[in-house]
This record gives C-alpha cells, structure tokens and sequence, in this order.
C-alpha cells in the first residue's frame, strides 16, 4: 500500500482532483492545453487510494467538468451520446489495473516493469472500451464497418497510451523524490 494516513490520502485524492480540473477542461478558444489526464488519475487513483468512493467522486468530478465544458465552454457536445455511459466501465478498467498494482513495492526496477506493463495494458483496454462502445452505441457511425472505423480512432491511442505514461510516470517519479527526502536528512544527521 502506497498511502499509510488520512492525510496523505486526502492530499493525494485532492491532487488527483487538480490535475483533472486543470487537465480536462479545454475551453474551445483555448491555444494552450495540457493532455488530460484523466486516465493516468482514475489508475493513480487505484494505485494510490483503492477504496471505491475515491473512484465515484472521481467519476463524478469528470461527468460534472463534461457537463460544465459543454454547458459553458463553448466545447462540442458530439461524443455525449447513449455510448458516454461507456466511460464508467473504461475509467474501472483504469482505476481496477491501479489497485492491482498497489501490491507492488514501487521503487525497485521489477515493479516499475509491472506497473507499466499493467498501465499499458488497461490503457489498451479502457481505449477499445470507450471507442468500440462508441462505435456501438453513438449511432454516428452506420455508414463505417468495424475495420474503417478502427482505422479512423487508431491515430488517437499513442496519445492516450503517452498521456497515461507521461502523468502516471512523473507522479510515480514524485513519489520517489517525496521518499528520498527522509533518507537524505537521516544521512545528514
């Protein structure tokens, strides 16, 4: 377990909560945004804190900005269909990969292996989730068999897969700087 104390915990789940406000919101006129990072938060999210409330208002967090971005953002509606629904079961698959990992110890080079080997994988999987259901139930595709429009979302995953990557890394990398700081004042004294 990554997180020993509630306070901790809440530092940890209300940074998760930051980065998502700060990441997912892209108002349309924007020229400058960062990659969202909604899947590295919903795995860091399993990683770190594994309860199932952490998730929910996680969940409920990013429907709300949706909601917000498209209510008063000036940001397209287009993929709020009867597929949006999907986005719960790819966010658990995210979250689900995370808490598995919590078992690992986080800082010897065979953990950093599975911890990425499962992030790739639920990252994978959270992406032909969200884009088969899609696909499915968003009735925008009729005209385009499976194989075309696995062609057209394709470009989209090495964006997600290095969003995943790049946010859950420096997290992971912080974490190991927040480590480091008791043993070098130890050696100091």
């Amino acid at each position: 377990m990554f997180v020993n104390n509630s306070s901790t915990t809440r530092g940890v789940l209300w940074g998760l909560v930051g980065v998502m406000a700060a990441t997912r919101f892209h108002h349309a006129d924007s020229t400058f945004a960062l990659p969202d990072a909604s899947w590295a938060v919903f795995f860091l999210a399993g990683l770190y804190l594994h309860n199932a409330r952490a998730f929910l208002l996680l969940l409920a967090e990013a429907f709300l900005i949706d909601y917000l971005a498209i209510r008063y953002g000036g940001v397209s509606g287009w993929c709020v269909t009867p597929a949006y629904g999907f986005l719960i079961p790819t966010y658990a698959a995210l979250w689900g990969a995370g808490k598995w990992c919590a078992r690992f110890r986080p800082f010897r080079l065979s953990a950093m292996a599975g911890i990425t080997v499962a992030l790739i994988g639920a990252t994978t999987l959270a992406f032909l989730i969200s884009n088969a259901s899609f696909y499915l139930f968003s009735g925008r595709f009729a005209e385009l068999d499976w194989l075309r429009y696995g062609l057209n979302v394709a470009h989209y995953y090495p964006e997600y897969l290095g969003s995943a990557l790049l946010y859950t890394g420096f997290a992971l990398g912080l974490h190991g700087l927040l480590a480091l700081k008791p043993r070098l004042r130890s050696r100091q004294a």
